[in-house]
């Protein structure tokens, strides 16, 4: 799945407001209505095993639009696991981020859409570096953050971490609005999408955000 021609024309959508996937990173989700447990048999019947995760957009739903936003990431399946009663607990691993064409009509109980991948090849390659990333000023940032909502952390791990692995992760775990969420995803580089996270950060701690959780 490292090539971009292994990529279908044709995604099956999973719509959760505050679940990001980033390309390269690892999703774990719980999978437990009818209609995904259905999407998720049909995916893993197909060679790439993927499933486009996006978030809903309710400005576009109230215009008459699809309700969705217009870029998403696809994620292969790369582990699961059934519960007694019929769940599943999958593990998505990013791939590429897409732009929706059109929804696409069907029989099925889930939605799918045409896609395109156009302009994400950047995606597809190795891991990203931050060329102008201040780490301590950052991490001392994360602690203010950590210390006002009473969460914790491993920061050896946070440390160590590559710039990478670190700003997608928090990006993906911290949690935040939906659109914040939609602009994290859509960041053009790895330094946009950390200046973007620290805005979020910094706008909570001047008691502009939510209450936020870490897993």
């Amino acid at each position: 799945m490292s090539r971009r021609i292994d990529l279908p024309g044709t995604v099956p959508i999973f719509p959760l407001p505050g679940a990001l996937l980033l390309p390269r990173s690892r999703l774990p989700l719980h999978i437990f209505e009818p209609r995904y447990l259905a999407m998720l048999d049909d995916a893993l019947k197909t060679d790439s095993r993927v499933i486009g995760m996006i978030q809903p957009d309710r400005l576009a739903a109230r215009e008459g639009g699809c309700g969705l936003h217009r870029i998403g990431c696809a994620g292969r399946i790369t582990q699961f696991s059934e519960t007694e009663d019929g769940r599943y607990m999958i593990t998505l691993f990013g791939l590429s981020r897409f732009r929706v064409l059109h929804e696409v009509d069907g029989f099925t109980p889930y939605r799918r859409c045409d896609v395109s991948w156009d302009g994400f090849e950047r995606d597809l390659g190795g891991t990203e570096a931050d060329e102008a990333f201040n780490r301590k000023r950052f991490l001392d940032t994360l602690d203010r953050y950590f210390e006002a909502r009473g969460l914790s952390a491993d920061w050896a791990t946070l440390k160590d971490a590559d710039d990478e692995l670190l700003i997608n992760s928090l990006s993906m775990l911290l949690e935040f609005e939906p659109e914040d969420k939609q602009a994290l995803l859509e960041a053009p580089s790895l330094e946009t999408r950390r200046e973007t996270l620290v805005t979020l950060i910094e706008y909570a701690l001047r008691g502009g955000g939510g209450e936020g959780t870490m897993q």
